[in-house]
């Protein structure tokens, strides 16, 4: 991952779908955008799915990010609702790489598990550790545009373990706190 990189994270829906940016700072990274698009007012699933692909494309026009990275549906018992959310992601998808950007998809409890250490962590226990681990104060209306939020951290971590992984092994504890003195917090 290259310094400064913005990640697109998406939590797709055909109704709210919650997007967010993402940019990597050396120290902190920094939430710059995390919001959803609204579309309960739109009977018309066409209709629906075009202002998806408009909403991506005017993100990815202004923000210039490097990846979009998306929650994967998840298997419901609901085939219908399965359908549309994954034609909702496939409109995400397709708009990224009409724009050329990497895509990364990430299963709901992979995004758990990087950002809580928990895979069946709720969504407010998701937003509670986004809050503390990027110094956010206020809570969105809606939880899907800190899902997004979670998605584009997630890559960011996996990305992050994929650069360091060439990196020695740390065999205990100690060599670790040596090694990563700018992750101690004193209190």
């Amino acid at each position: 991952m290259q310094k400064n990189e913005i990640i697109l994270g998406i939590d797709p829906g055909s109704i709210i779908m919650g997007y967010a940016l993402l940019k990597k700072e050396p120290n902190q990274s920094q939430v710059l955008l995390m919001d959803v698009l609204n579309l309960k007012k739109e009977k018309d699933i066409y209709v629906r799915l075009e202002k998806i692909h408009t909403k991506i494309t005017e993100l990815i026009n202004l923000y210039k990010p490097m990846a979009l990275a998306i929650e994967a549906p998840f298997f419901g018992k609901n085939v219908q609702s399965m359908l549309k959310l994954g034609r909702a992601q496939g409109v995400a998808i397709a708009a990224a790489m009409q724009s050329n950007l990497t895509v990364f998809e990430y299963s709901p409890k992979k995004i758990k598990q990087a950002i809580t250490g928990n895979g069946n962590a709720s969504k407010e226990q998701v937003w509670k550790m986004l809050a503390t681990i990027l110094k956010i104060d206020n809570q969105p209306a809606y939880l899907d545009a800190s899902d997004a939020l979670g998605v584009a951290l997630c890559h960011l971590l996996q990305s992050k373990q994929i650069t360091n992984s060439s990196s020695p092994k740390i065999k205990n504890w100690k060599e670790y706190l040596l090694k990563n003195q700018d992750k101690i917090r004193k209190f």
